[in-house]
């Protein structure tokens, strides 16, 4: 499940990711992350059995959390080029039976990296 977290000027100096790690002894991926000293916002992957336990313990510690569960969204304009084939690091992108670009959202780990480099801008991001 992939998680964005969002720390106020409250909690964002503390240790929270980590000490929430450690507690429940999971691990998490992070994918993303801007953190400054009165805000954050860190996006992570944990795994889905033990997902809903850790959101419940991060909640606690005052951090917001939302859950990402739509990726990456390929629009009509795609000319179907294969930029993002070759860029994207966890395979979301594929063609099909007619060379056309189909995308499996559901691996999206949304790096963004295939929005960059698609020359018909054809590539978003739900928020």
């Amino acid at each position: 499940m992939m998680v964005e977290l969002v720390y106020d000027s409250k909690v964002v100096r503390e240790p929270i990711l980590t000490r929430v790690a450690i507690d429940e002894g999971v691990t998490m991926n992070i994918i993303e992350a801007s953190v400054g000293p009165r805000e954050g916002r860190i996006v992570v992957e944990i795994a889905d059995d033990v997902a809903e336990r850790i959101v419940e313990r991060l909640k606690e510690y005052g951090v917001g959390v939302r859950i990402l569960d739509r990726g990456i969204e390929k629009s009509e304009s795609c000319v179907h080029c294969g930029a993002c084939l070759s860029v994207c690091p966890v395979g979301v992108f594929y063609k099909d039976e007619e060379e056309k670009v189909q995308a499996d959202s559901s691996k999206c780990v949304r790096c963004r990296i295939c929005i960059g480099v698609c020359p018909v801008n054809a590539l978003s991001l739900p928020e």
